[in-house]
């Protein structure tokens, strides 16, 4: 009977390790925020939410630690190349482009401005053109938006 040898994707391990240093760093501003830990503390449910992730991540990193590269990759920049191909598709890279515009965009606009022109944007973008249906939908989104937020929860949307 021949074992068999699970493979990581690529990146995966350079991910875990980031993952293991982004913990220790939450885990640092946790302990920051009332200089030690105390049980009644404001820093002791962020200082136990960071000693999990960092479990977690340690925990990632050990089971991850018999995982072998896709044989096919022989060097870090081709790995580097493979990461990018998968996990930077098109639609991934708009999305994100469109949603750091829309982040700068309610600075200058109002909310439901702003709001109804990204979720008008991506529907048209995802939806494949389909212009008049996305703008209905966007259009009724900021209205249930619009209802929930202003009339029934009284909350001001900048």
């Amino acid at each position: 009977m021949t074992k068999k040898i699970e493979r990581v994707r690529a990146g995966e391990k350079v991910f875990d390790w980031l993952l293991l240093l982004f913990s220790v760093g939450v885990l640092y501003e946790a302990y920051r925020i009332d200089n030690g830990v105390q049980l009644n503390s404001a820093g002791s449910f962020p200082v136990g939410l960071a000693l999990i992730m960092l479990a977690s991540s340690i925990a990632i990193i050990f089971s991850h630690r018999r995982k072998q590269r896709d044989p096919q990759i022989h060097s870090a920049s081709q790995e580097f190349k493979v990461f990018l191909h998968e996990h930077f598709k098109t639609h991934i890279v708009v999305f994100s482009i469109v949603s750091m515009l829309y982040l700068v965009a309610i600075v200058w606009t109002s909310f439901y401005v702003s709001t109804f022109i990204f979720l008008a944007a991506m529907f048209i973008y995802y939806r494949q053109g389909k212009i008049i249906s996305s703008l209905v939908i966007a259009s009724l989104a900021i209205a249930v938006i619009y209802v929930l937020f202003t009339i029934v929860f009284r909350v001001y949307l900048p």
